[in-house]
C-alpha cells in the first residue's frame, strides 16, 4: 500500500507541541532483541524528551500490559513524574495501559498508525543502541542482555555526547588540559566498543 503523509498542518501541529512540551515529556516503546539460540527477548524502555535520557529499561519473554503497568508502577511511584507518555498503536499498549498511565498522573498521547516520526525520540534511541551495541555483539540470554544494556545505558546517559544536547543527557564537566605534558588517555566503556577520552599527566 502507498504510504500516506500527512497533512503539513497535522505535523507543523504535532512537531509544535512536541517543541514546547519537550521538557515534560517521555516516551516508551519496545525493541526486539533475537539471541544466540534465536529466542526474542523484548527490551521496553522510557526515554526522556528534554534531555534524551533512558529513564529506565526491563526485559521480558513475554510481554503483555499487565507487565507493561507493572513497570509503569516501578518507574513513576511519584508525583516527580513527566506530564505527557507517548506510546505507539502496538497492541500491549492497550486501553488498559492507558487507563493505568492516567492513574500514575501521566497524560498519554498515542501516536497516529504507522507513523513512526511521531515517536521519533523512541525510535531513534533503538537505532542507536542497535548501531552502537546490538550489531557488535551475540546476546547469549537474558541476562548477558541485561549487563549489555546496563553498561551501555550508564555511558549513554553520561558520557555519550548527543549533537542536539552538546553534552551528553546527564551533563558532564569540562575538562582542560593540566599542564603542556599531560596526554589523552582512552578509558573503555562497554567492553570497549566506546571510549571516554580524559588528559592525565605523563608518568
Amino acid at each position: 500500500l502507498p504510504r500516506h503523509s500527512p497533512g503539513p498542518g497535522r505535523r507543523q501541529r504535532w512537531v509544535t507541541f512536541l517543541r514546547n512540551h519537550r521538557d515534560a515529556i517521555a516516551a516508551m516503546d519496545f525493541c526486539i532483541v533475537p539471541t544466540v539460540s534465536f529466542k526474542l527477548l523484548y527490551v521496553w524502555f522510557v526515554i526522556d524528551h528534554g534531555r534524551r535520557s533512558l529513564i529506565h529499561f526491563s526485559i521480558t519473554t513475554n510481554p503483555s500490559a499487565r507487565w507493561v503497568i507493572q513497570q509503569l508502577r516501578e518507574v513513576f511511584p511519584g508525583p516527580s513524574t513527566p506530564r505527557y507518555l507517548l506510546l505507539d498503536r502496538d497492541s500491549i499498549f492497550s486501553a488498559e495501559v492507558v487507563a493505568a498511565s492516567r492513574g500514575f498522573g501521566l497524560e498519554p498521547g498515542r501516536t497516529a498508525s504507522r507513523s513512526p516520526w511521531q515517536n521519533a525520540i523512541a525510535e531513534r534511541w533503538v537505532g542507536t543502541c542497535r548501531r552502537e551495541l546490538l550489531d557488535h555483539v551475540i546476546v547469549f540470554g537474558e541476562r548477558h542482555l541485561r549487563r549489555l544494556l546496563a553498561d551501555y545505558v550508564a555511558y549513554y546517559n553520561a558520557e555519550r555526547v548527543h549533537t542536539r544536547l552538546g553534552d551528553s543527557p546527564e551533563g558532564r564537566p569540562i575538562e582542560t588540559r593540566p599542564s603542556p605534558t599531560a596526554k589523552l588517555v582512552a578509558l573503555p566503556r562497554v567492553g570497549g566498543l566506546h571510549h571516554r577520552y580524559v588528559w592525565a599527566e605523563a608518568a
